[in-house]
């Protein structure tokens, strides 16, 4: 099986990285296989363009960095999103790919008299979030909930896709970061075990 990991940090000596390489790790262990794709390196523009807006109002042909994006989903069994929090949910770089990537037409079919149809029912998503404040922080002022709310219901849900794992990683600078890896690399080992069942 083959996984696309999307890293959304600027730092290629991160801990986010870091998360991403052991999910990597953990997929090889497993015999699987994966790409990497580091948004911030390979320069991918998260600004919604009057390009961007065609596509969702007339079913334009999406611009090329879009289709190479949604080529690579189409070729993956299961998408793995690592990224860190900012303001509550994730950093600008990664939700612009999801405004342009996520279209109408490829990610659901949808008109204003038409019900939305779903179209990334095939997908799995594990989303690995890092955050620096504690869990009290998160669940005390509700943004742990905001968080599945806006991001793994308001997107994957919306187009169908399941997510599957959904991890806040958190206290990420007070001493946890080599628990988050060994968890991420763990959740790349096991990260298709579920389809296998299933299967």
């Amino acid at each position: 099986m083959h996984a696309l990991i999307v890293v959304a940090h600027h730092d290629p000596q991160s801990l986010t990285h870091s998360l991403a390489a052991q999910v990597a790790t953990g997929l090889a262990a497993a015999g699987h296989t994966y790409e990497i794709a580091d948004l911030a390196a390979e320069g991918f523009d998260p600004r919604y363009s009057a390009a961007d807006h065609l596509v969702h109002r007339t079913r334009a042909t999406p611009p090329a960095d879009v289709l190479a994006e949604q080529a690579r989903i189409d070729c993956a069994d299961a998408l793995v999103l690592a990224f860190p929090i900012y303001w509550w949910s994730m950093p600008a770089l990664l939700k612009g790919w999801v405004d342009r990537v996520f279209v109408n037409g490829w990610a659901i079919d949808y008109g204003p008299d038409t019900p939305v149809v779903k179209k990334l029912r095939h997908l799995q998503v594990h989303l690995l979030a890092l955050g620096a404040a504690d869990e009290s922080a998160f669940d005390r002022h509700g943004y742990a909930k905001a968080m599945g709310t806006q991001i793994d219901y308001g997107i994957f849900d919306y187009c169908g896709a399941q997510v599957v794992t959904s991890e806040l990683l958190l206290e990420s600078e007070s001493g946890s970061a080599q628990v988050h890896l060994h968890k991420a690399k763990s959740i790349g080992k096991h990260l298709f075990e579920a389809q296998a069942v299933a299967g």
